[in-house]
C-alpha cells in the first residue's frame, strides 16, 4: 500500500505546531498502525529528520498508552480497537490520513502525538483505593460476593485509561474514565469503606485537573476500545448524589 499520512508535528509544548504530510510506500496490509508510523519513523531517521514522537508500550491493547486520534476518530475506524491493534488493512492503497494527538485542556500536548495524561494519576490519587488492613489474609471465599455484582466491577475494571473518552468528548470530560474506577470499587465489599468519600474527591479531583463537565453526548463511549458502557455515568451521578446528601 502507499499512502499519505499527515501528522500533527509540534515541538514542544510552547510550539503552535502543523499538520505535515508525508508520502509512505510499500506498507504490508497485515501491518499495524503503529508498525506503519515506525516504518515512517525509520524513512525520517535516514534523511536526516526528526521522527515522530508517540507513546506506546504493550502493542497488545492492555496497556493503555497508544493514543491517536486518526480521522478525526480517537483510535481509528474500528470500534473496540485500540490504535496498536487497529491493521493497515482497514485503509485502502491511496488513501490520506490524519494523525493527531488527544485534544483536551486537561491532555497538554508534550510533542508531536505525546500528551500529557498524568491529570489521570490525580484523580486515582484522589480516591481509586481501597483500605486493606494487614494482618492475615481472608478465605477467599469469606466475603461472598454475587456474580452480577462481579460481573459488573469486571466491566468496569476492564478501562485501560488511554483517555479516549477524553479525546472524544465535545467537553473534554473524563466522566466515564472516573465512573469506571469508582464503579469497579464501589461495587466490591472491599470498596465499601470509601465509597462515599471516593466519589466526592475523585470528581473534585477531576475537576481540578481542568476536565469539562459531562452531558451525556455518548462520545466516550462510542470510541471506547474496552465497550464501557455510559450507564456507568449514571451509577456514578447516584452515588454522588447518596454521598452528597449524606454529608
Amino acid at each position: 500500500m502507499d499512502i499519505k499520512v499527515r501528522v500533527w508535528r509540534q515541538a514542544g509544548p510552547a510550539d503552535q505546531g502543523r499538520m505535515v504530510t508525508y508520502d509512505v510506500k510499500g506498507i504490508s496490509p497485515d501491518a499495524s498502525f503503529l508498525e506503519m508510523i515506525d516504518v515512517l519513523n525509520e524513512t525520517l531517521i535516514l534523511n536526516g529528520d526528526d521522527p515522530i514522537a508517540f507513546d506506546h508500550d504493550c502493542r497488545e491493547g492492555i496497556c493503555g498508552m497508544c493514543s491517536m486520534v486518526i480521522n478525526g476518530v480517537a483510535h481509528g475506524p474500528e470500534k473496540a480497537t485500540t490504535t496498536c491493534q487497529l491493521h493497515m488493512r482497514h485503509f485502502s492503497d491511496g488513501d490520506v490520513i490524519d494523525v493527531e494527538p488527544w485534544r483536551a485542556r486537561a491532555f497538554p500536548v508534550i510533542k508531536d502525538l505525546v500528551v500529557d495524561r498524568s491529570a489521570f494519576d490525580k484523580i486515582i490519587q484522589a480516591g481509586g483505593y481501597i483500605s486493606v488492613p494487614t494482618g492475615t489474609a481472608p478465605d477467599a471465599h469469606a466475603t461472598p460476593v454475587p456474580k452480577k455484582d462481579a460481573d459488573a466491577a469486571f466491566e468496569a475494571a476492564t478501562c485501560i485509561a488511554c483517555g479516549a473518552c477524553v479525546a472524544a468528548c465535545p467537553n473534554g470530560s473524563s466522566m466515564l474514565f472516573t465512573a469506571a474506577k469508582i464503579t469497579h470499587l464501589g461495587l466490591m465489599p472491599q470498596g465499601q469503606p470509601e465509597r462515599d468519600s471516593r466519589v466526592i474527591d475523585m470528581l473534585q479531583a477531576q475537576d481540578d485537573a481542568g476536565f469539562g463537565g459531562c452531558t451525556n453526548m455518548g462520545e466516550c463511549a462510542e470510541v471506547c476500545p474496552k465497550g464501557i458502557p455510559l450507564s456507568l455515568i449514571g451509577r456514578l451521578n447516584s452515588d454522588y448524589r447518596k454521598a452528597i446528601a449524606k454529608h
